[in-house]
C-alpha cells in the first residue's frame, strides 16, 4: 500500500511538472497553489478551532490577518491567490490532483507527529 502511495505520488508530479508550461501566467502552478493553499487551510482552520474561542478577537478580522501573512510569506497577492483558486474549481482533474496530493502530504506528517508525541510521553 505504501508503495502505490508513493507510485501515485510520482506520476502526480509528473503530471504536475508536464502540465505547467500549458498554465497561464496569472494563475499559481501546482506545486506553489499547492504550498499558498495548504498554509491558507491552516490559517482558517487555527481560526475555527482557537480563534473563534477567544471572545475579545473578532475571528473574521484574525482570519483576514492570517490569510495575508500566508499571502506574504509565498510571495503572492490575495488577487492571484483567489484567481488561481477559481482556475482550479474550474478544472476539476487539477482540483483533484492537488487536493489528493495535499491529501498525501497529510497522511505523512500525521504519522510524524505521533510518533514524536509517543517520545515525549514515553520520555516524561
Amino acid at each position: 500500500m505504501k508503495y502505490l502511495k508513493l507510485l501515485f505520488l510520482g506520476i502526480t508530479i509528473f503530471l504536475f511538472s508536464c502540465s505547467n508550461d500549458s498554465f497561464p501566467d496569472n494563475i499559481l502552478k501546482p506545486e506553489k497553489m499547492q504550498a499558498v493553499f495548504w498554509d491558507y487551510i491552516r490559517a482558517d482552520v487555527f481560526t475555527n478551532e482557537f480563534i473563534k474561542k477567544d471572545s475579545t478577537k473578532n475571528p473574521d478580522v484574525e482570519n483576514a490577518r492570517l490569510q495575508q501573512q500566508v499571502f506574504t510569506k509565498h510571495k503572492v497577492s490575495k488577487e492571484t491567490f483567489y484567481r488561481s483558486y477559481d482556475f482550479y474549481l474550474k478544472h476539476q482533474p487539477l482540483m483533484k490532483n492537488l487536493m489528493d496530493t495535499m491529501l498525501l502530504r497529510q497522511q505523512k506528517i500525521i504519522p510524524k507527529i505521533k510518533d514524536t508525541a509517543a517520545i515525549k510521553k514515553y520520555e516524561e
